[in-house]
């Protein structure tokens, strides 16, 4: 479900850090989630007991008091809780530590198909959004999906509210390739048993673009991200900061 390796500790300091400076930029939510943000915790905690004890003997920073910044505080991943209401799924709570270029402000309490707007193809009405209502509606409790999203950065940043090319990296848009990131987010979804809320996960990698050259599995990849970028619509470049250098 979710990933404990070598960045564990790495991704705890930084969230306390962004925490400290940061605090009501990357945590928000609405009071009524309380009890699924304490479900949060516990299910975290109990997997991570189950599979990973050795990740609870670490330290473990203190995010703040509210039960799913001390979720967040125990794991790599950021904690998005969707909440269903009369007119669809709103973002109702969120440790967000390390955005892809959205700001937590701009999307917290509004229902999926605003959060998705700027997304090509997926605002409210298309058939895109009537999918993921669909697949957010029929999710079995417990059982976790997993998706993938990537883009390609300037920089290797962990916290990246602003654009693909902000003001900190390189313009993908002119940058030699050595100066690239590829920036990946592994997400999980999880209906929860207790509240019905459903738990968004996401984990951000990040590594130099040309690492994708150094062996055969890499380059397979190399060769996949190619085909997509190829297949992709203008306006789909656009989104991801590449509408200038397919």
């Amino acid at each position: 479900w979710l990933v404990v390796d070598e960045r564990l500790a790495a991704y705890r300091n930084e969230k306390a850090q962004l925490v400290a400076g940061h605090g009501d930029r990357v945590f928000m939510a609405d009071g009524a989630t309380v009890d699924a943000q304490a479900e949060t915790c516990r299910r975290i905690e109990a997997w991570l007991v189950a599979n990973h004890p050795a990740a609870l003997k670490m330290p473990v920073p203190d995010l703040g008091p509210a039960p799913l910044q001390r979720a967040a505080a125990m794991c790599a991943e950021d904690l998005v809780l969707m909440r269903r209401e009369s007119d669809g799924w709103h973002l109702a709570a969120a440790s967000l530590c390390f955005p892809s270029s959205w700001r937590l402000a701009g999307k917290f309490g509004k229902v999926m198909e605003a959060v998705h707007a700027p997304v090509p193809g997926f605002s409210g009405g298309t058939r895109n959004a009537m999918l993921v209502n669909r697949i957010f509606d029929n999710l079995a409790p417990g059982a976790a999906v997993l998706r993938g999203n990537w883009s390609i950065y300037g920089d290797d940043i962990l916290h990246h509210p602003d654009p693909h090319a902000g003001e900190r990296g390189a313009d993908p848009a002119t940058a030699a390739i050595e100066d690239l990131y590829l920036r990946e987010e592994r997400q999980t979804l999880t209906r929860l048993p207790e509240s019905g809320d459903i738990l968004f996960t996401i984990l951000v990698s990040v590594s130099p673009l040309p690492d994708l050259g150094e062996t055969a599995a890499g380059r397979a990849r190399a060769g996949a991200l190619a085909a997509q970028i190829r297949a992709m619509s203008i306006e789909e470049l656009a989104y991801k900061g590449m509408a200038t250098r397919r």
